[in-house]
C-alpha cells in the first residue's frame, strides 16, 4: 500500500467519481482506476459499489476512508515539519472551516495572508462544525474555524471574531412570541451545523424547547436555506453575513427576535506540531481583530 494509492482512493471517495478525481489529482483516469483496483485486489475487499455508471462507498470503503485520511494527514504533517525549517519561503497550510466562515468571513483574511506569504499554498476544506473539529483532531487539517461550540479536550480553541445572527422571513411580522415560534414554518440547517446549534442554544436559554419548532425543511447549506426563505417556504435564523445582500435588496426582511452575536472560534490540536504558516495566519487574524 502506497501513499499515492491512499491519496487517489481519498480523492475518488470524496467525489464518488473516478474521472473528476483524476482531473483534480492530475493523474490519468486509468491510473486512478488502477490504484483503487490494486487496493481492492490486494486485500480482497471491495471499496466501492459499482451502480450503473456511478460508484458508492461500501461499508469497508467508508471505514477505510477515515483511516486513509488520518494516514495522509500524518504524512503531510511530517513533510510540513521538515519544510517549515525553510521558514515561510515555501510550504502549505491545510485549514478547514464551516460554511459561513469559509464563504463570507475567511476569504478576505486568506487574501491578506497570500499578499504577505505568496509562496505558501493554502488548502481550504469546508465542513460543518462537527466535521471541522474531526478533521483537526485527525490531522487532516492544521487549523479549523467554526461557529459552534466544540467540547474536545485535545483541541485548543479561541475566539477570532463575532457574527450577528438574525431571524429572517419573506414577509414582515409585528411581534414574535412563543406561539409564533411554534406555528411558524422553519427552514433549518442539518444537525452538526454551528448555525443550527447556536440558534437552538438561544431558544433553550430563553426557556423554549427547540423540539416545539415546526421544521418544514432541513437543508445542507446557508445558501439553500436563504433561497428557500426568499421563495416563501418559511423563516430561518442565519448569519447577517449570509443575508446582508438579500436584506438590502428587499428580498428578505429582518424579524424582531433580538438574537445575540455568536463567536467564531479557531481550532488547533494541542499536541501536534504547529507550523510557522499556521502561526502567521493566526497572527494576521489577531491583528485584524485588535
Amino acid at each position: 500500500m502506497t501513499l499515492e494509492q491512499l491519496r487517489i482512493f481519498v480523492g475518488v471517495a470524496e467525489r464518488e467519481h473516478v474521472t473528476k478525481a483524476a482531473e483534480v489529482l492530475n493523474v490519468t483516469q486509468s491510473a486512478a482506476s488502477g490504484a483503487v483496483a490494486a487496493l481492492e485486489a490486494r486485500y480482497g475487499v471491495p471499496l466501492f459499489h459499482r451502480v450503473g455508471r456511478g460508484i458508492q462507498l461500501t461499508e469497508a470503503g467508508r471505514g477505510f476512508l477515515e483511516e486513509a485520511r488520518a494516514v495522509l494527514g500524518r504524512a503531510a504533517h511530517a513533510e510540513t515539519m521538515l519544510a517549515d525549517y525553510a521558514g515561510l519561503a515555501r510550504g502549505s497550510l491545510r485549514i478547514v472551516a464551516s460554511q459561513t466562515i469559509a464563504s463570507y468571513w475567511l476569504p478576505a483574511r486568506l487574501a491578506a495572508f497570500h499578499e504577505r506569504h505568496p509562496q505558501i499554498a493554502v488548502e481550504l476544506a469546508i465542513d460543518n462544525t462537527e466535521g471541522a473539529a474531526a478533521q483537526v483532531l485527525s490531522g487532516a487539517a492544521e487549523l479549523g474555524f467554526v461557529e459552534g461550540e466544540v467540547n474536545e479536550p485535545a483541541l485548543a480553541h479561541w475566539i477570532v471574531g463575532r457574527d450577528p445572527m438574525v431571524l429572517v422571513g419573506r414577509e414582515d411580522v409585528g411581534h414574535v412570541d412563543e406561539d409564533w415560534l411554534r406555528t411558524a414554518r422553519w427552514i433549518v440547517r442539518e444537525q452538526g451545523s454551528g448555525t443550527r446549534s447556536t440558534f437552538e442554544d438561544v431558544l433553550r436559554t430563553r426557556g423554549f424547547d427547540p423540539m416545539q419548532l415546526t421544521v418544514a425543511m432541513t437543508l445542507p447549506s446557508n445558501e439553500a436555506v436563504r433561497t428557500a426563505v426568499e421563495a416563501g417556504a418559511g423563516v430561518s435564523v442565519l448569519s447577517r453575513l449570509v443575508v446582508a445582500r438579500a436584506l438590502k435588496a428587499g428580498d428578505l426582511v429582518e424579524l424582531p427576535l433580538g438574537l445575540p452575536d455568536r463567536a467564531f472560534h479557531a481550532l488547533r490540536h494541542k499536541e501536534r506540531y504547529r507550523t510557522r504558516a499556521a502561526d502567521a495566519l493566526t497572527d494576521l487574524i489577531k491583528e485584524q481583530v485588535a
